[in-house]
C-alpha cells in the first residue's frame, strides 16, 4: 500500500478579516463551545450568524439578518435542548437528533423553509455537525491526560477507526496511530491573532468572551460584483482558548477565493493556512472536481463529489457554506 503524499505543514494564520468592501455583502458566523459541568459532560454551543450589506459608498454595515441559538449536546453529540433567537418553533423537532449525517438529513427536512430563504440560522444549524466533531480537541491543550480520560468517558472513538474518513486519514497516513485513530501527539497547531480587524471593528458580529476551556468555529463569507460575475472570499477557522491566557490556538484554517457566473462555480483557489497533519493539504488539489457545479446545490454536491479520502471534512464544510451565495447576492447593489 502506498502512503498518501505529505506536504509542508500548513501553519500560517491569515490574520484579521479584510476591511469590508463598499458594495459588498458579508456573512459572519461563530459557534462557541464550552463544558459548564467539566470534561466529558454536556457541551453548550452558542451559535451566532449575521448578514450585513456595506453600501456602495462605504460606511456602517446594514444588518440584513441575524440569528442565534444555544444548543446543549450530550458527549455523543445528541441535541438535548435547542433555543433559537428569533424563535423558530419548528427547530424543536431537532431535539434528540445526533450530529452527523442524521442531523443534516433531519435539518434538510425540518428546516427546509430556512434553507430556501438562505437564513443565517440554517448555516449554523448545519454547522453543528462539524463544530461538535472538532470541539473536544481543545481539551488536548488543557489536560495532559485528555486522551486517556476521553477513552474512559466514551467521548472518544475506541471500537471504530478514522481511517478513510478524509484525505488526511487515508490508509497509510502518518496522521493515524496503531489503532487507526488520529495521532494526537503529532498534530500541528499555531497561535492566531484576533479575527476582528482594528480598522473595521464592525466587520464581525460581537464575539463573546470564552473564559477557561472553549472552542470556536468561525466563518466569514464576502461577496461582491466583479463585472458580470460574483467574486467570493471565504475565511474559516477552528480555534481554542489557551491555558496561558494568550492568543487563541487554531487547528484548522482555510482561505478560499472563488468566482461564480450565472449561478455556477467557475473558479476556485484554496489556501490551506493551518492544518494538523502533513497529508491534510492534499484535499485542496482535489476540490477542483466541484468546478462548474451550481452554487445553490453545493451542500449536497460537495458531499457527493468529495467523499471520504477525496475530501477534507472541514474544507468540505467551507465549500458547502457557499450554497447561500446566490441568495445573499440578491442584496448586492446593481
Amino acid at each position: 500500500m502506498n502512503a498518501p503524499p505529505q506536504f509542508p505543514l500548513a501553519r500560517s494564520a491569515y490574520g484579521p478579516a479584510p476591511v469590508r468592501r463598499p458594495g459588498s455583502v458579508r456573512r459572519t458566523s461563530t459557534i462557541d463551545t464550552s463544558w459548564p459541568e467539566g470534561f466529558g459532560q454536556a457541551m453548550r454551543m452558542e451559535g451566532h450568524a449575521r448578514d450585513v450589506l456595506t453600501p456602495a459608498g462605504g460606511g456602517e454595515p446594514v444588518v440584513l439578518a441575524e440569528d442565534r441559538y444555544v444548543i446543549v449536546a450530550s458527549p455523543r453529540r445528541e441535541i438535548l435542548s435547542l433555543e433559537t433567537v428569533p424563535a423558530r418553533p419548528k427547530a424543536q423537532e431537532l431535539v434528540g437528533i445526533r450530529a452527523g449525517g442524521e442531523s443534516r438529513a433531519a435539518l434538510m427536512r425540518i428546516m427546509a423553509a430556512e434553507r430556501e430563504a438562505g437564513a443565517p440560522l440554517y448555516l449554523i444549524l448545519d454547522d453543528f455537525a462539524g463544530a461538535s466533531l472538532v470541539a473536544g480537541w481543545v481539551w488536548s491543550l488543557w489536560d495532559d491526560r485528555w486522551r486517556e480520560r476521553a477513552s474512559e468517558s466514551g467521548a472518544r472513538r475506541t471500537s471504530s477507526s478514522m481511517e478513510g474518513v478524509c484525505t488526511g486519514f487515508a490508509p497509510g497516513s502518518s496522521a493515524l496511530d496503531s489503532h487507526r485513530n488520529p495521532e494526537m501527539r503529532e498534530q500541528s497547531s499555531t497561535r492566531v491573532p484576533s479575527l476582528v480587524n482594528p480598522l473595521d471593528a464592525e466587520g464581525w458580529h460581537r464575539l463573546g468572551e470564552q473564559p477557561g476551556v472553549g472552542m470556536r468555529r468561525a466563518r466569514r463569507i464576502d461577496l461582491w460584483r466583479d463585472g458580470d460575475a460574483i467574486a467570493i472570499d471565504v475565511g474559516f477557522q477552528d480555534s481554542g482558548t489557551s491555558p496561558d491566557g494568550g492568543d487563541r490556538i487554531a487547528i484548522h484554517e482555510y482561505h478560499v477565493t472563488a468566482r461564480a457566473r450565472e449561478g455556477r462555480l467557475e473558479d476556485l483557489k484554496i489556501d490551506p493556512r493551518i492544518l494538523p497533519f502533513r497529508e491534510c493539504p492534499g484535499a485542496a488539489a482535489l476540490a477542483s472536481r466541484i468546478l462548474d457545479a451550481p452554487l445553490a446545490e453545493l451542500r449536497t454536491q460537495v458531499l457527493e463529489t468529495l467523499p471520504g479520502t477525496l475530501g477534507c471534512t472541514h474544507l468540505n464544510d467551507v465549500l458547502r457554506s457557499m450554497a447561500e451565495v446566490p441568495l445573499l447576492a440578491r442584496h448586492l447593489p446593481d
